[in-house]
C-alpha cells in the first residue's frame, strides 16, 4: 500500500494523505484499493479496502465518508460522534455534502476523487482542518470559499494543499464551462487554453483556478498541484480515462499538540 503525503509546512500535529490505487482487494476495473462505495464494485471489497487503509495509516476514528454530489455543501462535523474506525459502509454516507470541517481532535475529514481535485485545509495553529471535493462544478460555484468560511481564524492563517487531480494537459472542456468560470471570476480565462477553435474546445487548469479563487479570499499559502490522475495510471484512478473505475481517498485530521 502506498499513500501520498502533502509536502507543506503544516503544524506537526496535522495528519494528511491521499491514497493510491494499490494495496487493496478489488478486481479490474477497480483494481485494487477502491474506496468508493458507489462505483459498482462489490461492497465487501470496499469494506476490506477501507479497513486496510485505516490500519495502514493508523486512522484514529471512523472517517466521515460523504455522499458527494458536486455541491458546495460543507458539513461541520465537530459535534458528531462516530464509532471507532472500521471501514464499514453507510454510517455517514447518508449525508450529502462535498466537504467537511472539524475543530475536534482525531476527527477525520475525507473526500473521494478520481480526477476531481481533493483540497485539504488546516489552520496555522493546528486546531482546525477540512477536506473539500472540488470537481469543476463545485470549484466554479464556490466549494473552496464555503470551506474556508468554516474556519474560526483569518484566511491568511489557513494552509491549503491541492491533491492529485486531472492536469491541464488532459482536462478538455467546452466553451460553456469556460464561460461559467469567467462569470464567477474574470481572471479565470488565464486558466483555459484554446485547442480547437472550430469546436471551441479548451484545456482547463483546475489547479490554477483553485489558486485564483483561494487568493481572492486571502489564502496565499497554497501547496501541491503536482500530479495528474489521468496520465499517472499506476498511481491513480481516472474517471475520464476509464469511466468505470475506483476512487482514492484524501483525509486530514489533527492530533493533540
Amino acid at each position: 500500500m502506498k499513500s501520498i503525503y502533502p509536502y507543506w509546512p503544516a503544524p506537526s500535529n496535522i495528519r494528511a494523505f491521499t491514497s493510491t490505487r494499490s494495496g487493496g482487494v478489488s478486481l479490474a476495473p477497480f483494481d485494487s484499493l477502491n474506496l468508493g462505495s458507489r462505483t459498482g464494485d462489490e461492497l465487501n471489497n470496499i469494506v476490506e479496502n477501507r479497513s486496510r487503509l485505516i490500519k495502514s495509516e493508523k486512522i484514529p476514528s471512523e472517517p466521515y465518508w460523504l455522499n458527494q454530489t458536486h455541491s458546495t455543501t460543507v458539513l461541520d462535523i465537530s459535534e458528531i460522534q462516530l464509532k471507532p474506525a472500521t471501514g464499514m459502509i453507510g454510517s455517514t454516507e447518508r449525508f450529502e455534502a462535498d466537504g467537511s470541517y472539524t475543530s475536534q481532535v482525531n476527527q477525520v475529514s475525507v473526500v473521494l476523487t478520481a480526477d476531481c481535485m481533493p483540497v485539504l485545509f488546516c489552520s496555522l495553529q493546528g486546531d482546525q482542518v477540512a477536506a473539500a471535493h472540488a470537481g469543476w462544478r463545485g470549484l466554479c460555484h464556490g466549494i473552496l470559499e464555503e470551506t474556508a468560511k468554516k474556519f474560526q481564524c483569518a484566511t491568511n492563517e489557513i494552509l491549503v494543499w491541492l491533491g492529485p487531480a486531472i492536469s491541464a494537459q488532459k482536462f478538455e472542456v467546452g466553451v460553456e464551462v469556460k464561460k461559467q468560470f469567467e462569470e464567477q471570476d474574470a481572471n479565470a480565462h488565464y486558466a483555459f487554453k484554446l485547442i480547437d477553435g472550430k469546436q471551441q474546445k479548451y484545456l482547463a487548469d483546475l489547479y490554477m483556478i483553485a489558486k485564483q479563487r483561494l487568493n481572492a479570499i486571502g489564502i496565499t499559502q497554497i501547496y501541491g498541484g503536482n500530479y495528474c490522475t489521468y496520465t499517472e495510471q499506476d498511481l491513480f484512478y481516472s474517471y475520464r480515462r476509464e469511466n468505470k473505475t475506483g476512487r482514492m481517498a484524501t483525509m486530514i485530521w489533527f492530533e493533540k499538540h
